[in-house]
């Protein structure tokens, strides 16, 4: 990355924040409506980056909670990847009045749509919920001569930008902002970091194990396959507290750097649902909020509850939306 205005833009986008969902939607025959029992069928949930990231992977999740639970049935997950997630909201946008359609997303493609200068905007579409929150990871690959946080930083500090580091998000996104910060945090000036972007965990991941970067900067869900193989070593985690599902790994905190960073994440129906298709997505929605086998995908992927819907979503969504515009928009990142 080779502007201030890029640093300036992360550093001053963590104040405003505190960074994988599926939904169900009635048939135009009210085959399946809000106070029916039986599975919503025939939903189509659109992921706006590549497989195998944490979009994809909440998305695919929660789309089999919801078979599992009989909540939806035959939910389709796929992928339209392309500019920080912008291309799938447009989509999005384009597909005014399909209730059966969904995008996942989340704090990026916030990011993205200013960065990217996409036409369609988050405030297009309709709100239905967040869904989780998730920790940051500093991940290496596992022949990285790096074996703790500690050496890393020493080495990153010693010629800052010699050390790539990869993110699955578009500048401004959340993958982008986690190393800006953590360069600030441990004394490197951020104009001087090396950041490469990647439209999600799907193009991040193979970098990171071709050793195309030094290190990774994600969702800490996006590596646990891979950790659990030996192919990636994840240095430190991101969350106030140690995570579970990595308990042998510090935080950053706990290293003695003074940051803790998180990323959230939710879905989007197009514009101008029925009010009938909207409310079956949210109780849908709440139903599998509910249900223990998504209370078991929290626990295994290590993902913080933050389930709200509608109305409360849609504020929480646009007062993102604004306070990133404005930000961008006086560091000259948007129009």
């Amino acid at each position: 990355m080779k502007s201030r205005s890029l640093l300036l833009a992360s550093t001053a986008l963590v104040a405003v924040l505190g960074l994988s969902a599926c939904g169900a939607t009635a048939e135009k025959n009210g085959a399946t409506d809000t106070g029916s029992d039986k599975p919503a069928t025939g939903l189509r949930l659109m992921v706006p980056n590549t497989a195998g990231g944490g979009y994809d992977t909440t998305a695919r999740v929660a789309a089999k909670v919801m078979d599992d639970a009989k909540i939806a049935s035959g939910v389709q997950v796929f992928n339209l990847p392309g500019a920080g997630g912008t291309v799938g909201l447009q989509r999005t946008v384009n597909e005014k009045g399909n209730g059966k359609l969904a995008l996942q997303m989340g704090l990026g493609v916030v990011g993205a749509t200013y960065t990217s200068k996409s036409k369609a905007t988050l405030t297009q579409t309709t709100p239905l919920a967040k869904l989780i929150e998730e920790a940051g990871a500093i991940v290496v690959p596992k022949n990285s001569p790096y074996q703790s946080i500690g050496d890393l930083v020493a080495a990153w500090k010693a010629n800052p930008k010699g050390l790539a580091v990869g993110g699955g998000s578009s500048p401004g996104g959340p993958d982008h902002l986690l190393p800006m910060q953590l360069a600030q945090a441990v004394g490197i000036d951020p104009k001087q970091v090396n950041f490469v972007s990647y439209d999600g965990g799907g193009e991040l991941l193979p970098a990171l194990l071709g050793s195309k970067i030094a290190f990774g900067a994600s969702g800490f869900g996006e590596f646990l396959d891979q950790v659990e193989s030996g192919q990636v070593r994840v240095l430190a985690v991101t969350s106030e507290q140690p995570i579970e599902a990595l308990k042998d790994v510090p935080t950053l905190k706990g290293s003695g750097i003074d940051l803790v960073f998180t990323n959230w994440r939710g879905i989007v129906a197009p514009p101008e649902i029925s009010a009938e298709d909207k409310q079956v997505w949210i109780d849908a929605l709440t139903k599998m909020h509910e249900s223990k086998e998504w209370k078991a995908e929290l626990v295994k992927h290590g993902w913080t509850d933050a389930f709200v819907t509608g109305d409360e979503f849609g504020t929480f969504l646009a007062d993102q939306d604004k306070r990133v515009a404005e930000i961008l928009t006086k560091l000259g990142l948007a129009a």
